[in-house]
């Protein structure tokens, strides 16, 4: 714990997406469950066991039985990072919510360089001080980051870092439809109207060393941007939820991009039919 960390006064729901993560699990929730209480008197740990096909589902059950704290959410079949989130969320009814990879990448001790900033703002979020990841994911996420400064106007150094704070009310009322790995953007995205006041704080990553890592799969990589455009269009017309409020209009940038990209498009293949 870092020297002089607060305490927070209101209470904490963790959520913690897992898929086949038997070997990363219970270390995970063991140390968040003796870390949270010098931070928080009153928590939960909501583990998601997203339709895994080893024991994480067993270790959960097991680990419930032993924590008051913990509970855990059953999908029967996998339904992606997005749609573990949203149950987690759903199943949460704290003051403030967390999730937090149950890989081993980070380290809930971590919190306490969040914890400054948990109640003059709505969303604290991580970023990977020194990503622990494949040349090609670190190249992947530089690109998606810039996409999405441009297409939604949400500047994260690090909008995919799994180690996030928010608001448990404003998390709660804004409903969220992607179930992949695009749920990040989203959630933002979705903030950003309501004038969320968001703080960034660099936190460490480590290798992988149990299990194996899904966030690489080329599906996965192409169901993202194959969703990216569909949220685009989805957040032209977008409204914060009826009693919140509404300080921030739609982000105009990415219409002026998506437009100018169509029309040089159009403007290239009536030249080269032109030619033709």
């Amino acid at each position: 714990m870092t020297p002089g960390a607060p305490r927070a006064t209101g209470t904490l729901s963790l959520v913690l997406p897992a898929y086949n993560e038997s070997g990363n699990l219970k270390q995970v929730v063991e140390s968040a469950a003796t870390t949270l209480p010098q931070f928080f008197t009153t928590f939960d740990i909501i583990v998601i066991n997203d339709g895994s096909r080893d024991n994480t589902g067993a270790i959960a059950a097991e680990l419930a039985s032993r924590y008051p704290q913990v509970q855990v959410v059953h999908h029967q079949a996998n339904r992606g990072y997005g749609a573990a989130l949203v149950s987690g969320f759903t199943a949460s009814s704290g003051d403030y919510v967390m999730f937090m990879d149950a890989d081993r990448q980070f380290d809930i001790a971590d919190i306490s360089r969040l914890m400054p900033f948990i109640d003059s703002h709505a969303v604290v979020a991580g970023f990977r001080m020194e990503r622990n990841d494949r040349l090609h994911r670190r190249v992947f996420a530089e690109i998606f980051n810039v996409t999405i400064r441009v297409l939604f106007g949400v500047h994260l150094r690090d909008i995919d870092c799994a180690f996030k704070v928010f608001q448990g009310d404003l998390l709660r009322s804004i409903q969220l439809t992607t179930s992949g790995a695009l749920i990040n953007t989203e959630i933002q995205a979705k903030t950003r109207p309501q004038g969320a006041e968001v703080q960034q704080v660099g936190v460490r990553h480590f290798p992988r060393v149990a299990g194996s890592s899904t966030g690489g799969n080329p599906r996965i990589i192409l169901k993202a941007i194959r969703d990216t455009p569909r949220l685009w269009w989805h957040m032209r017309t977008y409204q914060p939820p009826a009693g919140r409020p509404n300080s921030n209009g739609p982000h105009r940038l990415g219409d002026l991009v998506v437009i100018g990209g169509m029309s040089s498009a159009i403007a290239a293949l009536v030249g080269w039919i032109r030619r033709k």
